[in-house]
């Protein structure tokens, strides 16, 4: 393989950012990428779920690859969602991301009538066989109705080694966690938190690598790595009794929360979702200002969040 990542920290999931008319927003989309590198996370990741990669054409996701990794200018990697309903579909849609500098593909299966293991395995296989950069196994039945149980994860990491990730969240996440580094006796990959950091500190205490995950607020996730890196763990759990309430509302259904968020820190210009997604409404809205109120008093949260 000609590029390695280490897949330890946090590696944020973006938002694909819309104008009112629900065009792509490729400036609001830079800015973003420069605001993660510059709070010092360890890679991003585009074109998942929240960045509503089933709401897009091909030629957008090729104009949000190519401004990723523009904007990125080498200071951090950029992984890049290629998952589609077909393998060669998904092949294809990896090597495109890899043509235009994508350091990593994060791909997961899709749903069949027939279900079976050993066709997600070659589908892996498959889409590994096309390109020369990681793969990010993203574990989410909550989207997929796929579910991955620990040996079938083994085994895409064990015969697979294009594979360099797990991205867990398929609940119980620590148990699941646990048992997967527990289980990668002949090689080792990383295992990275997603679904919002809900269960972020028990997947750290459990051996989780750090984030691959939406929450509005990556530093916080930062902050919690250093801390159990440094083995302070009364310390992460602290930052993560103080930002939960906030973690718990992000992770209601939908998009529009989060992206929200990011319009507040001015990051975004709208919080447009793509129909027939629903954006915030405003009850939702009033609320994340009054638990934003209390959880940052006084905080200007368009600056990075020192914790």
């Amino acid at each position: 393989m000609e590029k390695r990542l280490s897949f330890q920290g946090v590696y944020p999931i973006l938002v694909t950012p819309f104008t009112d008319g629900e065009e792509i927003d490729l400036e609001s989309f830079s800015r973003v990428v420069r605001f993660m590198a510059d709070i010092g996370v360890d890679g991003v990741t585009i074109l998942g779920v929240l960045g509503e990669s089933n709401r897009l054409g091909d030629k957008e996701r090729e104009q949000l690859i190519g401004t990723a990794v523009s904007a990125a200018a080498g200071r951090l990697p950029v992984i890049v969602g290629t998952s589609h309903k077909g393998t060669l579909a998904t092949r294809h849609l990896s090597q495109m991301a890899q043509s235009l500098g994508a350091d990593a593909v994060m791909v997961t299966p899709s749903r069949e009538p027939v279900p079976g293991e050993d066709k997600v395995l070659e589908y892996f296989r498959q889409v590994a066989g096309g390109i020369s950069i990681p793969i990010v196994v993203q574990d989410h039945p909550a989207s997929t109705d796929v579910h991955m149980p620990v040996p079938l994860l083994l085994r895409l990491v064990n015969e697979i080694p294009a594979v360099g990730c797990i991205k867990e969240e398929a609940p119980p996440t620590p148990r699941k966690v646990s048992a997967l580094v527990q289980g990668m006796t002949s090689r080792k990959v990383s295992i990275l938190t997603g679904l919002g950091a809900l269960y972020g500190i028990f997947d750290l205490e459990r051996g989780s690598s750090g984030f691959m995950t939406g929450f509005a607020f990556p530093e916080v996730l930062v902050a919690m790595v250093r801390e159990v890196r440094r083995g302070e763990m009364d310390a992460a759990w602290d930052l993560y009794r103080r930002f939960l309430p906030l973690i718990v509302f992000e992770q209601q259904p939908g998009i529009g929360i989060r992206k929200e968020i990011y319009r507040m820190r001015g990051l975004i210009t709208t919080a447009r979702v793509r129909h027939p997604g629903a954006g915030v409404l405003p009850a939702a809205a009033d609320q994340l200002r009054d638990l934003l109120a209390r959880v940052l008093p006084g905080t200007d949260i368009t600056r990075p969040l020192v914790l």
